[in-house]
């Protein structure tokens, strides 16, 4: 499996995100998510489901993720006010 490609992370107003510790937390995170949506696929193709809808469905679950800090930063990430 190749590895994702690098991710220059920001905040919300473009900035790079400079923190080392930081960089590795974050990325340690998409390698993790990575293989458990892996293996989620995986597990669906071999039961016989259809690539197609596991791949849509996994999207949706990403896309339907909910930020549990909007209300307390209400200026930060929020879709539709961030350049990122």
């Amino acid at each position: 499996m190749k590895s994702p490609p690098s991710t220059r992370w920001q905040d919300p107003t473009g900035k790079a995100i400079a923190c080392t510790e930081k960089i590795k937390v974050l990325n340690e995170n998409l390698v993790e998510l990575r293989q458990v949506a892996q293996d989620a696929l995986e597990d669906g193709i071999l039961m016989g489901c259809c690539e197609r809808q596991l791949r849509e469905a996994l999207a949706d679950v990403i896309g339907h993720l909910v930020n549990p800090y909007s209300a307390t930063l209400a200026d930060n990430n929020v879709i539709g006010k961030s350049p990122c």
